[in-house]
């Protein structure tokens, strides 16, 4: 059974939220990477579906982020195939969309995502999003590089 991306709980109460970023955009990875620097969570990225599936296999997100539109495996496809997995299906996600997106919107709803955020975005956009869904407790400041 995968285990939870990076978890190295601080007690037997507290573990760090893992967030799973997949998008074929660099610049989209890198801006959820800075988004997300102030939160004391864990934060992996993976450039298309088939790399996240497989990242999944060693590791659970507590939340992804994932573009709808990616080469090799789009986000339409890496959803359908995580709400028939057991596994997977409960895991929240929060699509990322562009105008061009509309026609798979209700496909998407349908499978149930915890929300949607349009690109272009900023990083106060998107910890809002993230913050509906998952908790994100503030980084210790000796921790904030």
């Amino acid at each position: 059974m995968p285990h939870r991306l990076k978890t190295k709980p601080k007690s037997p109460a507290a573990r760090r939220p893992a967030i799973l970023t997949v998008d074929d955009a660099k610049a989209v990875r890198l801006l959820a990477g800075r988004a997300l620097a102030p939160f004391d969570c864990d934060f992996a990225e993976a450039p298309n579906g088939f790399n996240a599936l497989f990242a999944m296999e060693r590791a659970l997100p507590d939340l992804i982020l994932l573009d709808v539109n990616m080469p090799t495996m789009g986000g339409l496809q890496m959803l359908t195939m995580m709400r028939a997995n057991p596994t997977l299906r409960s895991i929240p996600v929060i699509m990322l969309t562009s105008p061009a997106d509309h026609e798979v919107l209700p496909k998407l709803t349908a499978l149930g995502i915890h929300g949607l955020l349009q690109k272009p975005f900023n990083e106060a956009a998107l910890v809002e999003i993230i913050r509906g869904v998952l908790a994100l407790p503030p980084r210790a400041p000796a921790d904030i590089v």
